[in-house]
């Protein structure tokens, strides 16, 4: 099975569909062979030619639940993506993370990104990985990078304040210290990705500030429901969370994602960073068995797991 990391005449006819489709064109979508139907189903009209292969679905449906259907506009869809070992490690103990999955993956969180309005990282990753959270290897938009930070600990100098190369929005929580130059915002509404242009921020490049309360001590540092309405407001509805394990979990816990990806390589890490981390459940009939269907990323396997009822249903699974 093709896992579409470089592009075939066939991978990069799809991957045109559904930028046209993420963009709003869909006559243009329509006519590479992606519609949306009456019932607000996205589908191939031409399926593609590899059928799902020992229970492995085909790559490219993988993607449709993140196109934007008619009556959305007042509401976010959040997927979240952790990419670990057989054991559940997303690092080493000290924090390696280059790279747990495979170059498939990593192709498909490009994806991701150019789907996306904004993508979502906390305060771990920028630090400590220093991401750019730009759209390189695959055609398509950067989304607007969002930074969570409650603490104001993210050093000023990462590549997503300083590179230029795509917005960037910084939130915080008002009791942190405000970072020297960074002034808080409102919530401005807007219809593009960027929004409009903010202040410029003294030495955090253009970031701009929006602070947002606390949640509960359940719920830890940010009340995440605030983030994603801050995001909606400035037309941010299809959301990417990358990262870290701490933020996906937050998001999780708070029963804000409509999907997780977990992306599982074959690989056993040992005393690692854990990718998902929830409150201790004392009984199995308890967990979370999400509905979901497995593609192959080369050598790893993606889980697709839908969080919402809605969403399962009009995907159609069990």
């Amino acid at each position: 099975m093709s896992n579409g990391s470089e592009p075939s005449s066939a991978n990069a006819h799809r991957w045109q569909a559904l930028l046209a489709a993420s963009s709003g064109d869909r006559a243009a979508a329509a006519a590479l062979g992606l519609v949306c139907d009456p019932v607000q189903h996205w589908r191939w009209s031409r399926p593609p030619s590899e059928a799902s292969v020992d229970g492995l679905q085909d790559l490219w449906s993988l993607y449709l639940p993140f196109l934007p259907i008619d009556g959305s506009a007042d509401r976010s869809c959040i997927i979240g993506h952790l990419g670990q070992s057989l054991d559940g490690c997303i690092a080493t103990h000290v924090g390696d993370a280059c790279f747990v999955t495979g170059p498939e993956n990593i192709t498909h969180l490009h994806r991701m990104r150019a789907l996306a309005d904004a993508v979502i990282v906390g305060a771990g990753t920028v630090a400590v990985d220093d991401p750019k959270l730009t759209t390189r290897l695959v055609p398509g938009p950067s989304p607007v990078r969002v930074v969570l930070d409650p603490d104001a600990r993210v050093p000023s100098d990462r590549q997503v304040f300083t590179d230029g190369r795509a917005p960037t929005l910084l939130f915080r929580r008002p009791t942190s210290v405000r970072p020297t130059g960074v002034r808080p915002t409102g919530v401005r509404p807007t219809s593009d990705r960027g929004g409009e242009d903010g202040d410029a921020a003294v030495g955090y490049g253009d970031a701009e500030l929006i602070e947002v309360p606390e949640g509960s001590a359940s719920a830890a540092r940010f009340d995440l429901a605030a983030v994603v309405d801050a995001l909606r407001v400035r037309g941010l509805r299809r959301l990417f969370v990358e990262g870290g394990g701490v933020t996906v979990s937050r998001f999780l816990q708070q029963g804000l994602l409509d999907r997780l990806q977990i992306t599982v390589a074959p690989l056993i890490i040992g005393s690692g960073r854990r990718g998902v981390t929830l409150p201790a459940t004392e009984r199995l009939a308890d967990a979370l068995r999400p509905a979901h269907r497995l593609y192959r990323m080369g050598e790893d396997v993606l889980f697709d797991c839908a969080l919402q009822t809605d969403t399962a249903n009009r995907d159609g699974l069990p």
